[in-house]
């Protein structure tokens, strides 16, 4: 079976609730959909670094438990594992503090075995990171002289956006790498000040890629593709525990029904016919409203089950 090559960050989410903290648990966003995935049956492979402590072992042993490949995970002696601190509001949306010293990521240069019509995800500030842009560049450049199908989610974060001049050449890169680019309302308000997905398609995206997922949140998901595709793809309300996982289980749904509806690399160098991104959209919000129901960064594996079976 075809497998998912994902490269990101590693990170520990401490999480609070009314000023307490209720949970800890591995994440990072590609590094969230990988679990999934693991669990989901899909053959999976992590790039990215830890720190030399007790994080950065329960990281690489959390992919091993879940079915992911971790060799390709290098521990970096010379640094700690990053920690985040996620604080839900009563929507049970999260606002993060990051302790991470960007300057000292490396990525020990390694590629993975990648084949025709494997899958690599690619996302966040780790994607476009000029420290370790050479390295994430290499993989990029073999994945698609392999003919392996690239996933590109944005997840600029505002955190970040005094880097956005800096970074443009790296993002507008990815982007034309990609074959399938996901992007959040928020992120393309803090990159562009743009807040509708037809101005950002139409000025951002579509000229490098012409497969655009865009998110808001409890809002419709919006489609654009090529010859014009356009479709908006209604949210059913759900309670929910923690979004912390939410866009980062989305992707990892996506990806999931590329592999299990059996889109390949010739499928995506065209127009996929309508109801196959709506199977695949199926798949990416259902993926998504599991893990909103848990404080866990990734979908149960109860549901990781289920989905192994529908492979």
């Amino acid at each position: 079976m075809r497998k998912v090559i994902g490269i990101g960050e590693t990170v520990l989410d401490i999480i609070f609730k009314d000023g307490r903290p209720v949970s800890a648990v591995p994440g990072g966003s590609v590094y969230n959909g990988i679990i999934s995935l693991g669990r989901a049956g899909v053959p999976a492979v992590f790039v990215s670094e830890v720190g030399n402590d007790r994080i950065g072992e329960r990281t690489v042993g959390f992919l091993r438990e879940n079915g992911v490949d971790a060799s390709f995970v290098s521990t970096n002696k010379d640094s700690k594992s990053p920690i985040s601190l996620a604080f839900l509001n009563d929507s049970n949306d999260a606002e993060y503090i990051f302790y991470k010293d960007h300057p000292n990521d490396r990525l020990d240069y390694a590629v993975p075995e990648i084949n025709r019509d494997d899958i690599v995800m690619i996302g966040s500030y780790y994607a476009v990171n000029p420290v370790i842009r050479p390295q994430v560049a290499a993989i990029l450049n073999a994945a698609r002289d392999r003919g392996a199908i690239i996933y590109y989610d944005v997840n600029f974060r505002a955190a970040h956006a005094d880097e956005v001049m800096k970074l443009t050449p790296n993002i507008l890169e990815n982007f034309e790498y990609a074959d399938i680019v996901r992007g959040s309302r928020e992120d393309f308000n803090v990159m562009y000040g743009m807040d509708t997905p037809d101005k950002v398609y139409n000025s951002q995206v579509s000229f490098y890629c012409k497969k655009f997922v865009y998110t808001d949140g409890a809002a419709a998901v919006e489609l654009r593709g090529d010859g014009g595709l356009k479709k908006s793809y209604p949210v059913a309300a759900a309670e929910t525990v923690s979004t912390i996982g939410a866009g980062d289980n989305f992707n990892a749904g996506l990806v999931y029904g590329l592999v299990k509806y059996g889109v390949t690399r010739d499928m995506i160098g065209g127009a996929l016919p309508e109801p196959v991104w709506d199977d695949i959209i199926g798949c990416a919000m259902a993926f998504s409203a599991n893990c909103c129901k848990s404080l866990g960064n990734s979908v149960d594996e109860a549901f990781g089950q289920a989905m192994k079976a529908g492979l």
